[in-house]
C-alpha cells in the first residue's frame, strides 16, 4: 500500500478520498488555489501545496505543477478525484512519465470512451447495444440534418467529448435543427476544445440508468445499478440504488453489458456504464442502450456503497497498489435502498441561478451521510461548482429510505446563500417519484409545483421580527412603561413582500405581534419559544439576513427604511451581472431596438453560461461591457434608454 498519495482535486470529493485514505494509514497530501487557501481539504490533509491561481486553468487544471507537488511531498500516487483532469489521458500519461501511480484506469482506457462516437463502435464491437444515431467524422450540416431526418425526430444533439448536459440540444421538428447544431457547438467548443457533435435517437420516456463497474485491468465485476433519472437540463438532482422496479433479468443483462464494456478496454479502478433506458413499457432486457462511458469515481458513488457495504475509495487504492479485485461477482449482492440528493446554492425562483454566499450556518440531520467540502464559515466561490453537499440516506427499503431522505432534508440548516434545498423537498415529496414513476423529463413536467415558493406564515415573520431585535434570548427588561408595554417596530422583507412589524413587549416572556391586520402572540414556556401556539424554529442571523430554519429555511432581511426610500430612486433599465464571472458574448449594440426576451450577453460564471435577456421592448442607450470582461455581480452591463 502506499505510503503518500496526492489528491489533484478539491471540495467534496478531495474530503471524501481523505478519509478513507487517512482511516487506512496513508498520508494525505492536499492542493489548493488562492480561493481555497483557507478550505476544508486544505485542512483535512496532512500537508498542502499552492498551486497556482482561483481560476482552475491556473491552479487545479495544471498537471505539471501537480506532478511536481507530488515530488516534492513524497506521494507515490496520485488520486484526481472527478472533474478537472481526471479523465485526461495526456495527464495519465505524465503522472507515469515521473515514475507516479495514477489511482484510476490508463490513459488508453480514458482515450477509448473519451469521444462518445468512437466509445459507440467500440461498444458496438463488444456486443453492447447503443442508441441508433450518427457518430461519424463528417459534420457538415446538411450531412446531419440528412442523418437526423434518417432517425427520425425527435433528436439528440450531442457533443462528443461532452459532459455535464453541456453541447446537448433537443430537437423536435427538422425546422429547428440547424439552429439547434449551431448552438450545441458553440457551447461544445466553449467547454471541451471540439465542436464535433453526434446525433442520437431520442427515447421519448427515458429513463438514465448507470452501473458501477470495477477492474483490475484483466478482468472487472459490476456492483449493481443506480437510477439517475431524476434530471434537471441533463444534470442529475436526486440518485438512487437500486433502480425502483428492476427486474432481475434486466439486472443482470445490464450489469454483464457494463463488464463487457469494462473488460473490453482492460478498465483499471472504478467506472461507471451509462445506460438510457426506454420506460415507456416496463424495464426489458432488450430495452437499453450504451450512452457514455464516465471513467472515473462518480459524485453519486455514495448510495452504491451504501446498497453494497463496499468502500469503492478504498478498493481504489488496493488495486492501484497492485492487489487484484477484493471481491468476485458471486460475493457482491445489493442490502436495502439508498438516496442521494445534491445541495447547491442556486436561485431556484430565478432559474436554478448558480449563487455565491458565505456559509453563516451549515447543519445536517446526524442520522444521515452528508459529504460536503465546506463549513459554516467557508465561502461559495464563483470559480467552482456550487455545490454545497451531497445528503445520503440508506434504508431497507425504498419506502423506508425515501422517508428518511425527507427527513434529512427537512433537518438540513443552511444560512448565508440561497439554496435548492425546497426544490429536493418538493421532489422526494413528490407523488410520482415516491410511487417509483421516474424518468427524465418528470422535473420538466412538474416544474412549477417543484418551484413553488415555500409559504411564509404570520409566525415565521414574527419569529424573523424577534430574532432581528434580539428578542429572542432574554427578552429586554426595559420593555415597559408604567401605564402600557412598549411599542417597538422593525421592517423586514422576504420574497417579494415588505412589511413593518410592531411588537407589544408584555413582559420578559410574552411578546404581541401585529403584522398587517394580524395579531400573533409569542409565549416563552420552559426556556422555548411558542408563536402562534408551535414551537419556534431554530434561526440564524447574520448581519441584516434572518434565516429562519422551517420550510426549507425562509430568509427575510431586516430593512433599513431610509436605505428602502433611497433604493426605490433607481431606474430599473439596467441589465447587471447576476454573479461574478466573465463576460462571454455581447450581443448588444448602441440604438439597437430590442424586444423582451431578446439576448444582450451571455455570462459563463460556475462551469455554466447564462444568458442575460431584455426585461422589456426598448432601445440599447449604453453598452458597459465587452467580451473578456471579469465582473462582479450586480455590474452594470447594458442600459436601456427610459421607457416614455
Amino acid at each position: 500500500m502506499f505510503d503518500t498519495i496526492l489528491i489533484a482535486n478539491r471540495g467534496e470529493i478531495a474530503c471524501r478520498v481523505m478519509e478513507t485514505a487517512q482511516a487506512m494509514g496513508v498520508r494525505c497530501v492536499a492542493v489548493y488555489s488562492d480561493a481555497d487557501a483557507a478550505a476544508k481539504h486544505v485542512a483535512m490533509a496532512d500537508t498542502a501545496v499552492h498551486i497556482g491561481g482561483s481560476a482552475p486553468a491556473d491552479s487545479y487544471l495544471r498537471g505539471d505543477v501537480i506532478i511536481q507537488a507530488a515530488l516534492d511531498t513524497g506521494a507515490q500516487a496520485i488520486h484526481p478525484g472527478y472533474g478537472f483532469l481526471s479523465e485526461n489521458p495526456s495527464f495519465v500519461d505524465a503522472v507515469e512519465a515521473a515514475g507516479l501511480v495514477f489511482i484510476g484506469p490508463s490513459g488508453s482506457a480514458i482515450r477509448a470512451m473519451g469521444l462518445k462516437d468512437a466509445a459507440k463502435g467500440l461498444m458496438i464491437e463488444a456486443g453492447v447495444p447503443v442508441v441508433p444515431g450518427y457518430h461519424g467524422t463528417d459534420q457538415r450540416d446538411d450531412l446531419l440534418a440528412g442523418e437526423a431526418d434518417k432517425i427520425g425526430y425527435p433528436v439528440m444533439i450531442k457533443a462528443v467529448a461532452g459532459g455535464g448536459g453541456k453541447g446537448m440540444r433537443l430537437v423536435e421538428d427538422a425546422g429547428d435543427f440547424l439552429a439547434a447544431l449551431a448552438s450545441a457547438r458553440s457551447e461544445a467548443k466553449a467547454a471541451f476544445g471540439n465542436s464535433d457533435v453526434l446525433v442520437e435517437k431520442f427515447v421519448s420516456q427515458p429513463r438514465h440508468i448507470e452501473v458501477q463497474v470495477f477492474g483490475d485491468g484483466k478482468q472487472a465485476v459490476h456492483l449493481f445499478e443506480r437510477d439517475c433519472s431524476l434530471q434537471r437540463r441533463h444534470q442529475k438532482v436526486i440518485e438512487e440504488a437500486p433502480a425502483p422496479d428492476m427486474p432481475q433479468d434486466v439486472r443482470d443483462a445490464m450489469g454483464q453489458a457494463a463488464v463487457r464494456a469494462a473488460e473490453a478496454i482492460g478498465y483499471k479502478g472504478a467506472g461507471t456504464v451509462e445506460f438510457i433506458v426506454d420506460g415507456s413499457g416496463g424495464l426489458k432486457a432488450d430495452g437499453f442502450f450504451f450512452m457514455e462511458m464516465n471513467t472515473r469515481l462518480q459524485v453519486e458513488h455514495p448510495v452504491t456503497e451504501a446498497i453494497t457495504g463496499v468502500d469503492l475509495v478504498e478498493w481504489q487504492l488496493r488495486v492501484a497498489a497492485g492487489e487484484d479485485l477484493p471481491m468476485r461477482q458471486e460475493e457482491l449482492s445489493i442490502t436495502g435502498h439508498a438516496f442521494e440528493a445534491r445541495l447547491y446554492a442556486e436561485d431556484v425562483p430565478a432559474g436554478f441561478l448558480p449563487a455565491t454566499g458565505t456559509l453563516t450556518h451549515l447543519v445536517f440531520d446526524p442520522a444521515c451521510r452528508a459529504d460536503s467540502g465546506v463549513r459554516s464559515g467557508d465561502t461559495i466561490s464563483p470559480f467552482y461548482d456550487p455545490m454545497i453537499a451531497k445528503v445520503i440516506v440508506h434504508g431497507p427499503t425504498r419506502d423506508v429510505a425515501l422517508a428518511r431522505l425527507r427527513q434529512a432534508l427537512a433537518r438540513t440548516e443552511v444560512a448565508g446563500t440561497v439554496t435548492n434545498l425546497a426544490f429536493l423537498g418538493a421532489l422526494a415529496g413528490h407523488d410520482g417519484f415516491r410511487r417509483g414513476e421516474v424518468d427524465t423529463g418528470l422535473i420538466a413536467r412538474d416544474i412549477d409545483a417543484l418551484t413553488a415558493v415555500p409559504q411564509v406564515a404570520t409566525r415565521h415573520v414574527a419569529l424573523a421580527g424577534m430574532a432581528a431585535m434580539g428578542l429572542l434570548e432574554t427578552g429586554p427588561v426595559a420593555g415597559f412603561t408604567l401605564w402600557e408595554p412598549l411599542v417597538q417596530q422593525v421592517m423586514l422583507g422576504w420574497g417579494d413582500e415588505t412589511g413593518l412589524l410592531k411588537v407589544e413587549v408584555i413582559d420578559p416572556d410574552q411578546q404581541r405581534w401585529h403584522i398587517g391586520d394580524e395579531t400573533v402572540e409569542a409565549l416563552r414556556r420552559g426556556g422555548r419559544w411558542q408563536i402562534g401556539g408551535q414551537p419556534a424554529a431554530r434561526v440564524s442571523v447574520a448581519g441584516d439576513r434572518i434565516t429562519v430554519f422551517d420550510g426549507y429555511g425562509l430568509i427575510f432581511t431586516r430593512i433599513d427604511p431610509l436605505q428602502q426610500a433611497a433604493g426605490a430612486q433607481g431606474d430599473g433599465n439596467l441589465i447587471e451581472a447576476p454573479m461574478p464571472g466573465l463576460v462571454r458574448e455581447v450581443f448588444a449594440s448602441v440604438g439597437q431596438v430590442v424586444t423582451m426576451g431578446d439576448r444582450l450577453a451571455v455570462l459563463e460564471a460556475m462551469k455554466m453560461e447564462h444568458s442575460l435577456l431584455a426585461a422589456r421592448d426598448g432601445v440599447v442607450a449604453e453598452v458597459l461591457a465587452q467580451a473578456g470582461d471579469q465582473v462582479e455581480a450586480g455590474a452594470a452591463l447594458v442600459r436601456l434608454e427610459p421607457e416614455a
